[in-house]
């Protein structure tokens, strides 16, 4: 077999199967070629979802005759002054994206630079490139990418739906806007604008915030919590979404890294890590995450999209990051998600008629018989407070107390500052009604107090009071080097865990001890190989901790008030303090919310006082 230089056409299109696999990797490498040029409003225009037609405007610094040549020669760049791959600071550097769309297509570039007064034009259709002449255009630059791939009929079978194609665009275009808020973009299909963000004004974090709204949504933008977080020269920012309010997969997770969208395993592994025990299996949050590392701590040349990173200190970036969520979340844990009081309201209906509703012709039904007869207002007030007659057993309740601060104080003088207000009433024996300043708050009190329950279980955790139970028979693993090498490098961080693995031979490891809380029927061969999977893979020790985890919401729920059982209004109250002092007490073990409030001003509306 003969070795021989593939030609130029065939090394192009190659290289186009690598970077350009769809019209949106497209419409991607040439929006960062605007970004890269300086423009502050860039358009795109697509037909058939971009199969047959993409066309995108900037106003960027354009570029000479002479550029045109060379921006469409293979590896061509502006952005390596310093032949330096190690300090990237641009989008685009590898110098592929026009020559390997110009090979599968037939492409048009036209640019004006911002200083020159001549425009210039230079096409290639199907790699064969013609030479540059003048043209008429504004300053910046433009570039119509027609029939995309009719020069491989074989990729451009693989292509989805003309929707499925735009909504890919669509996708990257918004992650894209979201890291260039002061950047304006308009997206059109069809002669149809789609998108239209215009360039937002203000500081940057003004910009970031608002620019997240327009793109993520109101529901985002009125419950999201600031994340912010700097150790070295490692900076985290952006938003996240209160863990009441979360989608069922993680498609509206946004990381950026330097500016760049990425999708890296590693990065929305640290999401998932930070909402571990406030938001159930399968739910997910929403949130924007922007990285800030130095250029040369970053690999952003490992993929050929460039849509993957690989970090110098990767635990370092994970640390960070979990250590800024979770800071946000303690802080803005009380607060449940807007969302569900517009739902709530939603659902309520008012009734036109005065009288209640009768059976025609039928016997009428027999009223509910209520825990409080039919008597004057005082009468019922003074009963509601009043011990009840039936009690239930002690033996049956949870350890819930009242708090010691609570005062019986006359119905009027109700501390109705604080924010879940004060006790009312409770209904159907699970749901608190607490009347709070600014309007109206429902609890569940069940929910709540789990939370309060596993807060002080994790307590345990947190404060390395773990207690550790040896086994009576040691549980001896077969494992290969590469696992049992990874244990040993953790074993500090097992054992605060409460688990103390050992040696055992050349190829095997002894369990001896795991955390006494665990029980007897855990599987733990099962146990150590997931542990030393994700060590392997993520270099964490989440599983462990995701196991007791599990373990104590398991115990909070059935340690804490059940459904059902009936409250006296210092108890009621005295959760309510309880929940306001309370880590993450907006939501329960499994991410539902523990409270809903509704705002006088919306219960006002309901009755058309407003």
């Amino acid at each position: 077999m003969i070795i021989r230089q593939l030609p130029d056409h065939l090394i192009n299109q190659i290289a186009a199967g690598e970077v350009i696999e769809r019209p949106a990797a497209a419409v991607k490498e040439l929006v960062e070629n605007s970004i890269d040029a300086g423009a502050t409003q860039i358009d795109i225009d697509l037909r058939d979802g971009g199969k047959s037609l993409i066309l995108i405007r900037d106003n960027g610094c354009g570029m000479s005759a002479q550029d045109l040549k060379l921006a469409t020669q293979r590896h061509a760049t502006s952005k390596l002054p310093n032949d330096d791959l190690v300090n990237i600071n641009h989008l685009g550097f590898r110098g592929e994206a026009l020559p390997s769309i110009g090979s599968v297509s037939r492409l048009i570039i036209k640019s004006k630079p911002q200083n020159d007064n001549e425009a210039w034009q230079i096409s290639i259709e199907g790699g064969n490139k013609s030479d540059t002449t003048p043209a008429a255009h504004d300053k910046g630059t433009s570039i119509e990418v027609r029939d995309l791939f009719y020069a491989t009929p074989a990729r451009l079978k693989f292509l989805k739906s003309e929707r499925s194609e735009y909504g890919a665009v669509k996708d990257i275009i918004m992650r894209i806007a979201m890291a260039f808020p002061h950047i304006g973009f308009k997206l059109s299909h069809e002669g149809k604008v789609k998108l239209n963000l215009t360039p937002e004004i203000g500081d940057q974090e003004t910009q970031k915030k608002q620019r997240l709204s327009a793109i993520l949504g109101k529901d985002f933008g009125e419950n999201n919590f600031k994340v912010s977080a700097v150790r070295d020269d490692v900076a985290i920012s952006g938003y996240s979404s209160y863990p009441t309010l979360n989608r069922a997969t993680n498609q509206y997770q946004h990381v950026f890294v330097n500016g760049r969208p990425v999708k890296d395993r590693l990065l929305l592994g640290c999401i998932r890590a930070a909402y571990m025990d406030v938001l159930h299996h399968g739910r997910h949050p929403i949130c924007a995450l922007f990285i800030t590392v130095p250029a040369s701590h970053v690999d952003v040349n490992v993929h050929p999209a460039k849509s993957e990173v690989r970090f110098r200190e990767a635990g370092h970036i994970r640390g960070l990051i979990i250590t800024a969520l979770k800071a946000g979340l303690m802080e803005g844990g009380q607060i449940t998600s807007s969302t569900l009081s517009h739902q709530t309201l939603g659902k309520m209906t008012s009734h036109a008629s005065p009288s209640l509703p009768y059976s025609r012709g039928k016997t009428a039904a027999v009223p509910r018989q209520y825990a409080y007869p039919n008597q004057g207002l005082n009468e019922a007030v003074q009963n509601f407070y009043a011990p009840q007659e039936e009690e239930v057993k002690q033996d049956q309740l949870s350890d819930f107390q009242p708090s010691a601060r609570v005062e019986k104080i006359p119905n009027e003088e109700l501390h109705t500052a604080n924010i879940l207000g004060a006790a009312r009433a409770q209904i159907h024996e699970n749901y608190i009604v607490a009347q709070s300043h600014e309007g109206l708050v429902i609890v569940d009190q069940h929910a709540a107090h789990e939370r309060i329950v596993y807060e002080k279980l994790k307590n345990q955790i947190d404060g390395n009071n773990i207690v550790s139970q040896g086994l009576l028979v040691p549980e001896i693993i077969d494992l290969d080097d590469s696992q049992i090498n990874s244990i040993e490098d953790n074993q500090e961080l097992l054992q605060k865990f409460g688990v103390q693995i050992e040696r055992f031979g050349t190829d095997s490891v002894a369990v001896q001890s795991l955390p006494a809380i665990m029980g007897s029927k855990v599987n733990i061969k099962k146990l150590i190989q997931d542990i030393v999977d994700e060590i392997l893979e993520h270099d964490t020790t989440e599983k462990i901790q995701k196991s007791l985890f599990e373990i104590l919401s398991s115990a909070a729920c059935h340690g804490s008030i059940r459904s059902g059982r009936r409250l006296n209004a210092d108890e009621m109250n005295a959760l309510l303090r309880q929940m306001e002092e309370t880590t993450n007490s907006g939501h329960c073990n499994h991410g539902r919310p523990t409270y809903i409030t509704l705002k006088l001003e919306d219960i006002e509306k309901l009755f058309g006082r407003r």
